[in-house]
């Protein structure tokens, strides 16, 4: 009989019930028999093991033989049924499982014997196998299967409903084509960045991961991500498929990659090879920097943890992934995240690996500030007022400096660290007025306003008291509606009389050419609007963000994830 979804999700993600201690031998005897010759000494609880001795059959073998059973040493007391499971899933199809709690041991069945040498072989070689964050060891069992009875116990329906997840998670990866080094991940629903280095924290917790490509098709941020072995890529796929990176949002779609290695030419923002730091970043102003240098324009949110949420300080979400890597799983809001079990972090211990220092790409201390640097600009277009709507776009703009000597660049201070990264991922290399901008951090921790008596030109602006800050509200709805640029614009705060013509009428006297408007069905307050290129959107929403459509209304303006 099928077992209901509900039970299955328990195994995986609540601790179980103590469980009975299966005998595994004869019972006359309490030791257990290893594959390299060693013994370990019997537990107190003599006529509970010999009880449950009824429940268990194991055919004996030869000892260090291959075998399709798998013996685990060592386990923690509280381990699951869904644990063990979980360990053996990347290797093949898991048969059959028994934890002997009481004597700290499990053992696995898989449907064959070449899944259970890969697994005994990687685990032997050089990658040690966790439960819990303790180290456990992983042999083949003296014994060709196992046969327990079908009692109605609680160890009987656990083991069952972590068998029934696992054929489960099999039966996904046997629909979408055969394993491979290479994964395709699609980001869906991204409301917070993530970029190559947010992608590089969380897939490297599952193993090495030599070589990353990020890009952008169909306005969905995508990557390929390449590991060493088709087992490592495999435990990454079936671990991190259907999490959230944040909660409810930027959720991870993992497939198999037809690809079966990535040529990567340079080592950026957009692309890395972490087995050829020499690699050239393609950009001869960044390749001027030293690496450390580089590494610190591009990592995250600096020492708060490049996984925090950005606005979790603002609105209380939290990050599913993280808090994961912290513990062995995670309950609360959102889905939970389970770490993948038999993979040890980098650096030694969850506490260690965790640590502020270790999520950064450099160990040396990074700049963190609010501040950006932006550069290549159309000088004789550009203005405080219109980096202000832009930039404003993705956070609280406060003061904006068009420097007076390099009219090019500007300093851009945002209310908050993370707002300044929002917008840096979202606008660098964008096309404005007909240049390639660039964002990138600033030194600077703050942007002055020019002392009295000082040239400035009007270069200079605060906006801090400005009423067109779109963020200054917590728990805003603007939280939800943040999109990279695109040639769709959402308009909002539309007048119940203003009608379609009006709206594209305003906007062609701004040299502008609409090619498509449609109002929202259920609410004529809002409505999309095409334009021919996002270049040509961008500058538009500059323009006509704050457009007086009558006495008391002003148009409302930002980018959309849809299309006409």
């Amino acid at each position: 009989m099928k077992r209901p979804a509900s039970e299955v999700l328990y195994a995986y993600t609540l601790l179980q019930q103590p469980l009975a201690i299966m005998d595994v031998m004869q019972r006359g005897s309490e030791e257990l028999a290893m594959s390299n010759g060693a013994v370990l000494s019997p537990q107190s609880n003599h006529a509970d093991n010999n009880n449950d001795a009824k429940k268990v059959k194991l055919e004996p073998r030869s000892p260090a033989k291959p075998s399709r059973v798998v013996h685990i040493r060592n386990i923690p007391n509280d381990v699951t049924e869904a644990e063990i499971v979980h360990l053996g899933i990347p290797f093949g199809r898991v048969t059959n499982v028994l934890v002997l709690k009481g004597k700290n041991q499990a053992f696995l069945e898989m449907a064959d014997e070449g899944a259970a040498i890969s697994m005994v072989n990687y685990f032997s070689n050089g990658t040690s196998a966790q439960l819990r964050g303790r180290n456990v060891f992983v042999q083949y069992s003296n014994h060709t299967q196992l046969k327990t009875d079908q009692s109605h116990s609680n160890a009987s329906a656990a083991a069952q409903a972590a068998l029934q997840a696992a054929q489960a998670l099999a039966g996904q990866t046997e629909t979408q084509g055969g394993p491979n080094t290479v994964l395709r991940v699609i980001v869906e629903h991204m409301v917070y960045p993530v970029t190559l280095d947010v992608l590089f924290q969380i897939f490297s917790k599952v193993g090495r991961v030599l070589k990353i490509v990020t890009f952008t098709k169909n306005n969905t941020f995508q990557a390929l991500i390449q590991y060493p072995d088709v087992v490592t890529a495999q435990a990454a796929k079936l671990t991190l498929d259907g999490q959230n990176i944040y909660n409810s949002c930027c959720t991870l779609r993992i497939e198999y990659s037809k690809l079966s290695s990535l040529n990567v030419k340079y080592n950026n923002d957009k692309s890395r090879d972490y087995t050829n730091p020499t690699l050239p970043t393609g950009d001869h102003n960044l390749d001027a920097f030293a690496m450390t240098d580089y590494e610190c324009a591009w990592s995250l949110l600096g020492g708060a943890g490049v996984l925090a949420s950005p606005f979790q300080a603002m609105h209380g979400l939290a990050s599913p992934l993280t808090a994961a890597y912290g513990s062995a799983s995670v309950g609360g809001g959102g889905a939970d995240f389970i770490l993948p079990s038999g993979f040890s972090l980098p650096g030694g211990s969850a506490s260690a690996a965790l640590g502020p220092a270790a999520l950064r790409l450099s160990g040396q201390p990074c700049s963190s500030g609010a501040v950006l640097l932006v550069s290549n600009l159309n000088e004789e277009m550009v203005t405080p007022d219109a980096l202000f709507t832009l930039f404003g776009v993705y956070g609280d703009v406060h003061r904006v400096k068009i420097l007076f000597n390099k009219k090019d660049t500007a300093l851009i201070q945002m209310a908050e660290p993370h707002q300044a990264q929002l917008a840096m991922t979202h606008l660098d290399k964008l096309k404005l007025y007909g240049k390639q901008l660039r964002a990138m951090p600033s030194k600077h921790q703050g942007v002055q306003m020019p002392k009295e008596g000082q040239p400035d030109a009007g270069l200079t602006k605060d906006f801090i008291n400005s009423s067109l800050h779109r963020f200054k509200k917590p728990g805003s709805k603007n939280y939800q509606n943040i999109y990279p640029p695109s040639s769709t614009l959402h308009l909002s705060n539309i007048p119940p009389n203003v009608t379609e013509e009006e709206i594209k009428n305003a906007f062609t006297a701004a040299n502008f050419a609409p090619q498509a408007f449609k109002f929202f069905p259920k609410d004529r307050k809002m409505a999309l609007i095409q334009l021919g290129s996002v270049e040509e959107a961008v500058a538009a929403l500059i323009k006509m963000h704050n457009y007086q459509l009558s006495d008391s209304s002003h148009l409302r303006v930002s980018f959309s994830k849809s299309t006409i």
